[in-house]
């Protein structure tokens, strides 16, 4: 019968060998771990890699580790020089950080922001004294609100005298006021104007109106079909809004305080505002 041959174990080499390959294949397999769970800051590894480049000779191919010379002495020199380089590449971020804050286009662009401003609150003021005038010399100052902002020109009739209580029929008492109102508003023809409707906070419940919204709609909608009707004003020029009872003025929890808030606003929008 044919022998059969031994195969070769390789003895006690062989195991050696297999060991240490396990053990590489470890530490690599720990060292891929550690590289893949690190994030790196690309620019800045960039910008010490190109440094060390030019200044210490490394990370080109065939360059010394450190430089040419002593070792230690030429080491500790280049390590000076590095920490002189990190210092001095984060003196020149916050310098790009300092010119940015300070940038002149941006310092220009504010200034002629507050300019704007400034002309738009002064056309408001300029058109808020011709207003004031008029209706002093209509003798309704007494029963108009004059304000302003930047933005509009703005007067408010008091709905107490406009409306009964939960109605939105203009009253005929205040007829003569609405339209010496209604007079001084064409010569602002050319402007927009919006005529917001406001109440208190009282719940409107009745046979016409479910809540506070479509009464003060139904509000502003009365003075805008008043000024149609008695006045040469643009329709394609005026809007109404019903706000409600979101926007008070005073303190709805007194009966002066809810007289106040029932109120019809007109917003004269000039030529420079934003509308």
């Amino acid at each position: 019968m044919a022998r059969k041959k031994k195969q070769d174990d390789g003895g006690a080499l062989g195991g050696w060998l297999s060991t240490f390959a396990d053990l590489m294949n470890l530490l690599l397999c720990f060292f891929v771990l550690l590289f893949a769970s690190s994030s790196v800051d690309e620019a800045k590894f960039d910008e010490i890699a190109a440094s060390f480049s030019s200044t210490f000779s490394i990370f080109s191919a065939g360059s010394t580790a450190i430089g040419d010379g002593i070792l230690i002495s030429n080491g500790v020199s280049q390590l000076n020089e590095l920490d002189e380089y990190i210092n001095s590449t984060g003196a020149m971020a916050e310098n790009d950080m300092d010119a940015q804050a300070f940038d002149p286009e941006q310092s220009e662009l504010e200034s002629d922001i507050e300019n704007v401003e400034a002309a738009k609150l002064a056309e408001s003021e300029s058109l808020a004294e011709q207003i004031e005038e008029a209706l002093s010399e209509n003798n309704i100052e007494d029963k108009v609100d004059v304000d302003f902002n930047s933005q509009y020109v703005q007067l408010t009739l008091k709905g107490a005298i406009l409306f009964k209580s939960g109605s939105a029929d203009i009253s005929e008492s205040i007829v003569p006021t609405l339209t010496k109102v209604g007079m001084i508003l064409e010569k602002y023809a050319h402007y927009e104007i919006e005529i917001e409707g406001h109440t208190d906070n009282v719940p409107e419940h009745s046979k016409n109106f479910a809540n506070n919204d479509e009464l003060s709609s139904a509000r502003a909608l009365s003075v805008f079909y008043f000024f149609l009707e008695n006045t040469n004003l643009d329709p394609a020029t005026m809007k109404h809004t019903g706000r409600g009872e979101y926007l008070p003025i005073a303190d709805n929890s007194t009966s002066e305080g809810r007289d106040l808030n029932r109120r019809v606003e007109i917003k004269i929008y000039h030529e420079l505002s934003n509308y």
